[in-house]
């Protein structure tokens, strides 16, 4: 263990010197870093699929959907968009501090740490890093000592392709988390168990290190069959998809259990069985395309849920385990005891509990008596109740009419709330995730208020008073010491000028009233919809026009509707080329390709 601090040491002391060197703030340095992780996973696509199929037995085309071509994805578009995102952003302030200007910057934290997750070692390990990169940071990572094979490829390739300056990998298990832990980091990124984000937090607070955690939790599944009647077949196959052919259930986002009506839930059953075979053969466990469980302790985990007698007499399908192969065949239960381990903690496996209830209303109090799941998916085609899902319940994310497809979506953002995480990423939420919002102001020197300064007075306090109410006309007034003159006309719905005196100017807007004033035109303030529209007094109250809204303590929660009028086969197990080449065009949105494909053709 003393190596290994002295190799943490010294590592950590060489990226903070090459974080304070300025290198990789340079945009043209971070660019270059994504296009080497690019690089870096095509090259070494083959070996990738190799160690994910030792580490979890996952099939090539698995792997790429969930990891290699999601990665590449992932890079692309922060490469594509870097020179968006680093763009300061202008601030309009209020009247009240003119002359002064003001802008955010994102600047990066600094030296991260990132410890990614076993269940999908290679995207949890780069996919935060090319967030890290890019906001300009200098990144740690130590993949999970459970994919073992992941976690040596990874160590071994970084270096050969990123700044090992800049970007370092260290392999180890809990002992090396301690010693990673114990020193100051400016950001931690952390995937994992709930349990295990505790201990992080609890370490970054030590040094008031900001985290991010992406945790988990029991993601329900809502079925509203009367509303979806027509498509139960496509959901069928989405959960099933989402449920048994994604790591075999080894995912934070996977569905964890059903919510249905009772009169419906014998059907249901029967409609998976079917599509469970279609998927995986009459053997699933020769048929390539189930990932076996991570580790013989994750398989007794397992194990021991399903044994509980309980929970055994609610097996309705497939239910058999191999432990030396690590195998659990997909399961479904139907009403496991509700006070169940199964039922009270993330699943994380094969195994479907299906929940029966008298109306399909009822679903939301279920899912409010649990804690905050990183996502719920919902079927239905009934508005009320997704306004009830949206606006009664809390979670990471919500999905309509499709299952985990939102994870793969960067124009959203990813994470959770509650005790299934904190902090989001994915796309340009990536990049602020690593970047530290700084606010820029530059006051003028060109003039100075004296009721700033002592010593006080009434007329200080009045001014201090009037200012923090932004009632500019009164400061005016108060100023100049005089009344001044008042319009004995109604306040209009406009005012139009023409003028290029700049005094005159102010003094129309500090000194009249009005809907809205226009200078040097009429009329096109109607047309633009950045601009409220409105009256004021007799002329009117209220405004439209384009969108006025405001956010405050909110959760940005990602919805995302998917459509059951169409499905495509190639998300779907079993696996075959036609599927990859499928998902390869998908993921580079060559759709041109992907029609030709369909069609049978050529180009």
């Amino acid at each position: 263990m003393e190596a290994m601090k002295e190799t943490v040491d010294l590592s950590l002391r060489e990226m903070r010197e090459t974080f304070a060197s300025g290198r990789t703030r340079s945009v043209k340095w971070r660019k270059t870093q994504l296009e080497a992780i690019i690089e870096m996973v095509k090259d070494n696509e083959e070996k990738m699929c190799d160690v994910l199929f030792q580490d979890l037995g996952k099939h090539s085309t698995e792997a790429f959907r969930d990891e290699l071509g999601f990665v590449m994805r992932s890079a692309a578009t922060a490469l594509n968009s870097l020179d968006k995102w680093v763009v300061p952003r202008k601030s309009n302030l209020p009247l009240l501090f003119y002359p002064a200007t003001g802008k955010v910057i994102s600047e990066p934290y600094g030296t991260v740490l990132v410890l990614s997750s076993w269940n999908f070692p290679i995207s949890l390990s780069l996919d935060p890093m090319i967030g890290a990169i890019s906001a300009g940071n200098t990144v740690l990572l130590k993949a999970s000592e459970l994919s073992p094979n992941a976690s040596a490829f990874l160590a071994k390739i970084i270096p050969s392709y990123l700044d090992n300056k800049a970007i370092k990998v260290i392999e180890g298990g809990p002992d090396v988390a301690t010693i990673l832990l114990q020193h100051q980091w400016d950001k931690i990124f952390f995937t994992g168990s709930p349990r295990i984000g505790k201990i992080i937090m609890a370490a970054a607070a030590e040094h008031l290190t900001p985290v991010t955690l992406e945790l988990g939790g029991k993601c329900p599944t809502i079925i509203d069959h009367h509303s979806v009647s027509k498509d139960i077949m496509s959901i069928v196959k989405r959960i099933s998809g989402g449920k048994w052919g994604s790591c075999s259930g080894q995912a934070c986002i996977s569905v964890d259990y059903v919510l249905v009506e009772q009169s419906f839930a014998s059907s249901l059953i029967e409609m998976f069985k079917p599509v469970i075979k279609s998927f995986f053969g009459e053997n699933p466990k020769e048929s390539g395309c189930v990932a076996r469980i991570v580790t013989k302790k994750h398989f007794q985990r397992l194990s021991r849920l399903l044994n509980d007698p309980r929970v055994q007499a609610s097996i309705v399908y497939g239910g058999s385990m191999d432990e030396e192969k690590l195998y659990v065949e997909p399961t479904i239960l139907l009403n496991p005891p509700l006070d169940s381990e199964i039922m009270n903690e993330e699943i994380f496996g094969p195994v479907l509990p299906i929940i029966t209830l008298r109306d399909i209303q009822e679903s939301i109090g279920f899912i409010k008596s649990k804690p905050k799941p990183l996502a719920i998916y919902a079927f239905t085609k009934d508005e009320k109740l997704k306004t009830r899902i949206l606006s009664e319940t809390s979670s990471g994310s919500v999905t309509f009419n499709d299952v985990m497809i939102q994870y793969m979506c960067d124009a959203l953002p990813f994470g959770g709330v509650g005790e299934s995480g904190m902090g989001r990423y994915h796309g340009k939420y990536s990049f602020e995730c690593f970047s530290h919002e700084k606010a820029i102001m530059e006051g003028s020197l060109a003039m100075d208020l004296e009721a700033r300064y002592p010593p006080w007075n009434n007329f200080k306090l009045t001014f201090i008073r009037l200012a923090f109410r932004e009632a500019y006309f009164k400061l005016v007034l108060l100023m100049l010491e005089s009344i001044g003159f008042i319009k004995s006309k109604p306040k209009p719905l406009a005012i139009y000028a023409f003028t290029k005196d700049e005094k005159l100017k102010t003094r129309i807007l500090s000194e009249t009233s009005s809907g809205s004033v226009t200078f040097n035109d009429v009329m096109i303030q109607y047309m633009c919809d950045a601009l409220p529209f409105g009256g004021v007094g007799e002329s009117g109250m209220g405004r439209y026009h384009g969108k006025y809204s405001f956010e405050c303590f909110s959760h940005e929660k990602a919805i995302m509707e998917g459509s059951l009028a169409m499905d495509l086969e190639a998300r779907y197990p079993p696996w075959n080329n036609f599927k990859l080449t499928f998902i390869r065009l998908a993921f580079r949105e060559a759709y041109f390709k992907l029609v030709l494909l369909m069609l049978g053709l050529k180009r």
